[in-house]
C-alpha cells in the first residue's frame, strides 16, 4: 500500500522562496484574524438575540449549567475578582454588619457532610422576663471554603485569618496583636455588577429575614407615653387557625404582597403600611388571627389601650416610637370612640352652622381636633383623644413616620364604627370572622386529635349547618376529653341542645308574631266598628 509523503511545515517553508513563504504566512494570519472577527461578531449577535428572545428563567438555567460545567471540567484562565469582608473596617471603627450577615447567611448554605473542618457555636440569649433560649451557628474555620450559586452564577466564599503575627514579628502590617477573621467572596470578573448590586444585597436581606425568624416575639402595652413589653408566646399559626380556608389564604396572599411592595409604595407616593379590620361575633378567633399574622410576619405586637391615652399629642408620641416591622393592634375599636361624634359636634357653634347652611348632623373626618370657633365665642375644649387624632396617624401626615407597619382594628359590631375608619387607605382589607363552619371544624379536629375523618363527622357537619356555634365554643367542647370518641359525642350533644333551643326560640317568635298580628287585626276591626 502506498503512503502519501508527509511534509513538515518547516520543510514546506524551506522549499519555498523567501518572498513566497512570507506571502503564505501573511495570508494565513489574515484568514485567522477574519475568522476570529466573524466568530466574535456571531457570538455578540447570538448573545443579543438570547437576551431579547429567551425568558429570564431559561437564561438563568443556561448560566447555571455553564457554571456547573466549569466547576466540573475546570475554570480556564478567566479573570477573577475578590471582595474582602473584614470583621472590622479598621482599628477603632465599628463592626462590619455585612460580616455578621454573611456568616449568618453561610450558616444556611454550609453542608456539614462536605466540610472537613467546621466551627460550631452555641450561645444562650437571655430575655427580659428571665427566660432564655439557645442559638446554634455553623461557621467555616480559617482555610475553609464553600460555593454558592445565585441566579446561575457561582460565588466562592473562603474564610481567612489576617493579622496577629505581623506585630509580634516586627512587621509593618496592620494586623494588630490578635488574629482577625475575614471572609473573601470570589467570582468571575464579568459578574462584578451582579455581585455588588444583586448578590450582596440578597445576602443582607436573607440574613435579616433569618434574624426576624429566630428572634423571640414581644408584645407591648402602653403606660402613659411609653411602651412596656414582654415576650409573646402565642402558638397560633395559619395552619392551626380555624377559619374558612379561602379567606385564610386571601389574608396570607395579601400579607405576602404587602411585604414585596416596598419600591411600589415609594413609587406611587404612599406610606408603606396596611390596615386590616377584623369583625364578627365574640369568640370567632379575631385575636387568634392577630397572633397568627404576627407569627407569620415575625413582627412585634403593640397593643394600644386608648383609655390610657389622655391627649392627641401623647398618642402621636406613642405611635412614632413604634419601630418599623411592627403591628399596631386596637381591639374593640367600636368602644373606644363612643363619644367621638358627640365631641366633634359639641365644638361647633350652632349659630355658625345655621349661617353657613350646614346639615346639623354633618360630622367631619378632618385631621383638626376642633372646628374653628365663631369670633367672640370661647373655644370648647375636648377632653381626651379624638378620632381625628387617630386618623391623622393612620392616613395623615404622621402616617409616613414609619415603614412596613401593619395596623389591625377588631370589633364585634362593624355597623357601630364611624365611616371615616372604614374607607380604603385606613382599613384596606375587611375580614369577617364568622361562626364555625365545616372546614374550620376539620382544622380543629386535626389540631386536637390528629384525625381527618370519623364516623360522627356527617352528623356534626349537619348540626353545624343548622346552628350558629363559634370556634371558641367548639374548641371548649373538644377540650373536655382527650378521647376523640368522647369529645365528639360531647360536641354533638352540645350542638343538638343548641339546635333545640334555636327551634324553641324560633317557634316562640313565630307565636308572638301571630299573636301580635291577631291583636292588630282586632284593633283595626274595632276601629271600623
Amino acid at each position: 500500500m502506498e503512503h502519501l509523503p508527509l511534509t513538515s511545515p518547516a520543510t514546506a517553508a524551506a522549499s519555498l522562496s523567501p518572498s513566497q513563504g512570507a506571502g503564505k504566512v501573511l495570508d494565513a494570519y489574515k484568514t485567522a484574524l477574519a475568522t476570529a472577527a466573524s466568530a466574535a461578531a456571531y457570538a455578540v449577535m447570538a448573545r443579543s438575540m438570547a437576551r431579547e428572545l429567551l425568558p429570564d428563567e431559561l437564561r438563568a438555567a443556561a448560566r447555571w449549567c455553564a457554571a456547573a460545567a466549569r466547576a466540573r471540567f475546570g475554570r480556564g484562565d478567566k479573570e477573577r475578582h475578590t471582595v474582602v469582608i473584614r470583621h472590622q473596617f479598621d482599628a477603632g471603627y465599628s463592626e462590619n454588619h455585612l460580616f455578621d450577615a454573611a456568616r449568618a447567611y453561610l450558616a444556611t448554605r454550609i453542608d456539614p457532610r462536605a466540610m472537613r473542618r467546621l466551627c460550631l457555636a452555641r450561645s444562650r440569649t437571655k430575655e427580659p422576663d428571665g427566660s432564655g433560649r439557645w442559638n446554634t451557628l455553623l461557621c467555616m474555620e480559617p482555610g475553609g471554603s464553600t460555593v454558592d450559586v445565585f441566579d446561575g452564577v457561582e460565588f466562592t466564599w473562603a474564610c481567612v485569618e489576617t493579622g496577629g503575627d505581623d506585630k509580634k514579628k516586627g512587621g509593618k502590617g496592620g494586623g494588630g496583636g490578635n488574629p482577625r477573621e475575614s471572609l473573601e467572596l470570589s467570582f468571575d470578573a464579568e459578574h462584578t455588577d451582579m455581585a455588588l448590586e444583586r448578590y450582596v444585597p440578597f445576602v443582607m436581606s436573607t440574613a435579616e429575614q433569618l434574624q426576624l425568624r429566630d428572634r423571640a416575639l414581644r408584645i407591648f402595652m402602653n403606660e402613659g407615653r411609653s411602651w412596656h413589653g414582654i415576650n409573646h408566646h402565642h402558638p397560633a399559626t395559619f395552619e392551626t387557625l380555624a377559619m374558612d380556608p379561602a379567606l385564610k389564604q386571601s389574608v396570607v396572599d395579601d400579607l405576602d404582597r404587602f411585604l414585596k411592595r416596598r419600591d411600589y409604595y415609594r413609587r406611587i407616593g404612599k406610606a408603606w403600611k396596611r390596615g386590616y379590620l377584623l369583625y364578627g361575633p365574640p369568640g370567632t378567633g379575631k385575636s387568634s388571627l392577630v397572633a397568627a399574622m404576627a407569627n407569620y410576619l415575625r413582627f412585634n405586637l403593640y397593643d394600644l389601650d386608648l383609655s390610657e391615652v389622655r391627649l392627641n399629642s401623647a398618642l402621636q408620641k406613642l405611635l412614632i416610637h413604634m419601630p418599623n416591622k411592627s403591628m399596631l393592634v386596637i381591639e374593640d375599636i367600636d368602644c373606644c370612640f363612643d363619644d367621638a361624634a358627640a365631641s366633634r359636634k359639641a365644638v361647633k357653634a350652632p349659630e355658625l352652622v345655621d349661617d353657613l347652611g350646614m346639615d346639623p348632623d354633618y360630622t367631619s373626618d378632618s385631621s383638626d381636633d376642633n372646628w374653628a370657633q365663631q369670633p367672640g365665642v370661647a373655644p370648647t375644649k375636648t377632653k381626651g383623644i379624638t378620632l381625628s387624632g387617630l386618623l391623622n396617624f393612620i392616613d395623615g401626615l404622621w402616617s409616613t413616620c414609619g415603614e412596613e407597619r401593619i395596623i389591625v382594628f377588631t370589633t364585634n359590631y362593624k355597623d357601630r364604627l364611624d365611616p371615616a375608619l372604614l374607607r380604603p387607605g385606613r382599613m384596606d382589607m375587611h375580614v369577617y370572622m364568622g361562626y364555625c363552619g365545616w372546614e374550620a371544624f376539620k382544622t380543629l379536629a386535626r389540631n386536637y386529635f390528629l384525625v381527618d375523618d370519623h364516623k360522627m363527622f356527617p352528623e356534626i357537619k349537619e348540626l353545624l349547618s343548622a346552628v350558629e356555634a363559634t370556634p371558641a365554643e367548639v374548641s371548649e367542647m373538644l377540650l373536655r376529653s382527650e378521647d376523640v370518641d368522647v369529645a365528639l359525642r360531647i360536641l354533638a350533644e352540645f350542638l343538638r341542645e343548641k339546635r333545640r333551643r334555636t327551634r324553641k326560640e324560633t317557634e316562640g317568635r313565630e307565636t308572638e308574631d301571630k299573636k301580635d298580628a291577631a291583636e292588630d287585626k282586632e284593633e283595626v276591626a274595632e276601629k271600623d266598628v
